[in-house]
């Protein structure tokens, strides 16, 4: 069974670093005022993936071979709306 008990997040400039090279191979122009959001949400999903891979995994563990989404209607308890 493999294990991950740490994995280090990514440097600020690490990210920022990241989201100019991705960018650049995509031919992906990034707007001034929208590439701070870019980078707290690569820096989310980063630390959303280090979350991910701490978890074990065992021999039989297996991805699935087909994303099947839950309809709404077999939702136990619908969401409220957030109110202010």
């Amino acid at each position: 069974m493999q294990h991950y008990t740490s994995i280090p997040l990514m440097e600020r400039l690490q990210v920022e670093a990241y989201v100019d090279a991705a960018a650049a191979a995509l031919d992906l122009p990034i707007a001034a005022e929208h590439r701070p959001g870019v980078v707290h949400y690569v820096e989310l999903a980063a630390a959303m993936a280090g979350l991910v891979m701490t978890l074990p995994l065992g021999i039989d563990d297996e991805p699935a071979p087909v994303f099947t989404p839950i309809a709404p209607a077999a939702v136990a308890e619908p969401m409220s709306p957030v109110r202010p």
